[in-house]
């Protein structure tokens, strides 16, 4: 009897490893052979102009991505602009998903209708806010003249104070429903009766919204945060196709620093050094958010000692 359930525990084993082996090897293909071949790369002398010959340059490639200063600016521009879109996301996200998950007249057309930019692809979305931050004929100077806002028509993708924020407003435009579809997701799983017990109490909105629906929240938060993170942190096509890293360098991130380096530059070598960095500070970023966000949960360690100092307690009554 024992030897058949070992058998059928066996056979268990080989078909999840089945199941996992084709997913896993895709990963190996896909993802850990180009990045390991990409870090070894970056300590080569690799140009497209002279594939066949990649001498070792003493990490001349880390040396000079360090000295020139530039990646210490892209990389300034790239988290300004991770934290400002992912913060301002999650704000309006949080909003717009509490107003969706109310109890408001066509509801179920609105949570259709928010999905559209989300659907448009990036490339489209793009181009669709060039012609809206047109200076001469787009929608936007139009309309803010009208309301008497601006005095004349900005040069939003050139001038040096507005090209940031114009990204940021598409990528914000074309994220949104991403967040607040999430988001109400999670709040679809919360109960009713907690919503109705709170209210029974006298709890306000504000109370009801802090104390149950965000601690409750707390994964999905966590999990979509991040993603928006390292999405925008390797964001490329908006900038690339709206601005393309300018004016003087006012739009270049780390993902368009490195494109530069390698493809207009043609050196190989510096890119993949760049994109080495750009890795390791992503993994930073995400433990850092990770442990930020595990601050205040009991470890299994404290679990465990309260579970004994509980049994010990239970004991002790038994006793007396």
């Amino acid at each position: 009897m024992r030897g058949t359930r070992l058998s059928e525990l066996a056979k268990d084993r080989l078909f999840l490893l089945a199941l996992i082996l084709p997913a896993l090897a895709m990963l190996l293909f896909t993802i850990g052979i180009p990045i390991v071949k990409s870090i070894t790369m970056s300590f080569f002398k690799v140009s497209l102009l002279s594939m066949k010959s990649q001498p070792w340059n003493n990490f001349a490639n880390y040396k000079e991505i360090l000295q020139d200063g530039e990646f210490f600016t892209a990389l300034r521009v790239t988290l300004t602009y991770v934290f400002c879109i992912v913060g301002v996301q999650f704000v309006l996200g949080m909003a717009l998903a509490l107003i969706l998950n109310s109890s408001i007249r066509f509801k179920k057309f609105f949570r259709t209708i928010i999905l559209i930019p989300w659907i448009v692809p990036t490339i489209v979305s793009a181009l669709l806010w060039m012609w809206l931050f047109q200076p001469q004929y787009g929608l936007i100077n139009y309309v803010l003249q009208q309301l008497h806002i601006i005095d004349k028509p900005q040069e939003w993708l050139t001038n040096m104070d507005l090209a940031l924020p114009a990204v940021i407003v598409t990528a914000l435009w074309r994220q949104l429903p991403f967040m607040s579809t999430m988001l109400l997701a999670g709040m679809q799983g919360i109960s009713e009766d907690m919503y109705e017990a709170a209210r029974i109490d006298g709890a306000n909105r504000w109370q009801i919204l802090t104390n149950i629906t965000l601690p409750l929240l707390k994964n999905n938060i966590k999990t979509i945060t991040l993603i928006s993170i390292i999405e925008n942190f390797k964001m490329f096509p908006l900038f690339w196709i709206m601005t393309g890293g300018g004016p003087l360098d006012k739009t270049t991130t780390l993902a368009i620093y490195s494109y530069k380096a390698a493809f207009v530059q043609m050196n190989l070598g510096k890119g993949a050094a760049i994109g080495a960095l750009w890795l390791i500070i992503m993994v930073l970023i995400s433990s850092l958010y990770n442990k930020l966000f595990a601050l205040g949960e009991d470890t299994p360690a404290s679990r465990k000692e309260k579970r004994h100092a509980k049994i010990g307690s239970v004991k002790q009554k038994q006793a007396t």
